[in-house]
């Protein structure tokens, strides 16, 4: 199974007022476990840079009401393709994979605004996964937020002085893993720990135990096994173990 865990980070909160995406981050999952396999675009989102937004994301100080220089850890995005250079690349990235994402809401109706004004198909609704909403459901009147389960699960997001698309991803993926129980779900035994996309898209089916070629020894002492018998014996013809012998 393919998911493509995902984040964006904008200039503000609606795209119909003239907000735009300025940073996509993603990295591909294939039976829950890391392919290698990263999508990451900063965009430039021909517009200025309010300052609340950048507080938050610490991108664009050239498109600051006051532009500056960058100070380490900043980018600057003048620079940088615009959304219809790296459209075509982003859809194939994704392509039908389910989406993983915290507060899909928000990241989709920038998604899809930034397509629609292309002229590209939109992503439909059903293909994202809303770690926000699983979390809220799991732990009802808790915090919910990325930081939150971050601390819940004993996840390290000390690198996370601001928000950045692709740190976030990487993050998040972990906290989705722990949401749905873990590295538990498949064990992606099928998958090697270096596996390539190619490698992943080979992996059809999911891993299933076989019966060993060879009995392992019974570690049982011949007095213990001789104990074992005469309990049972002891039980009668009703024993659980006659039955089952």
């Amino acid at each position: 199974m393919r998911e493509i865990v995902l984040d964006t980070e904008t200039t503000g909160f609606d795209p119909e007022q003239g907000d735009r995406i300025v940073e996509i981050g993603a990295i591909e999952l294939y039976n829950h476990m890391p392919t290698g396999r990263t999508f990451h675009e900063y965009i430039n989102p021909k517009r200025g840079m309010p300052q609340d937004a950048f507080d938050i994301h610490g991108i664009g100080p050239d498109l600051l009401d006051t532009p500056r220089p960058p100070k380490d850890g900043e980018v600057t995005l003048k620079d940088k393709p615009l959304f219809d250079q790296v459209a075509q690349a982003f859809v194939d990235f994704v392509a039908d994979a389910k989406l993983v994402i915290h507060n899909a809401a928000f990241d989709m109706k920038f998604l899809n605004a930034e397509l629609r004004w292309l002229s590209f198909p939109q992503l439909p609704w059903e293909q994202a996964v809303d770690t926000l909403a699983i979390a809220r459901r799991k732990f009802p009147g808790s915090p919910a937020s990325l930081d939150a389960l971050c601390r819940r699960f004993n996840i390290d997001n000390s690198s996370r002085t601001l928000h950045g698309a692709l740190l976030d991803s990487e993050i998040l993926a972990e906290v989705y893993l722990e949401l749905i129980g873990g590295r538990q779900p498949d064990f992606a035994l099928n998958v090697s720990s270096n596996a390539g996309s190619e490698q992943a898209s080979s992996a059809e089916s999911a891993w299933r135990p076989q019966p060993r070629p060879t009995p392992l020894a019974s570690r049982l002492t011949e007095k213990e096994t001789a104990a074992h018998a005469e309990f049972v014996e002891a039980m009668g013809d009703g024993a659980l173990w006659k039955k089952l012998g």
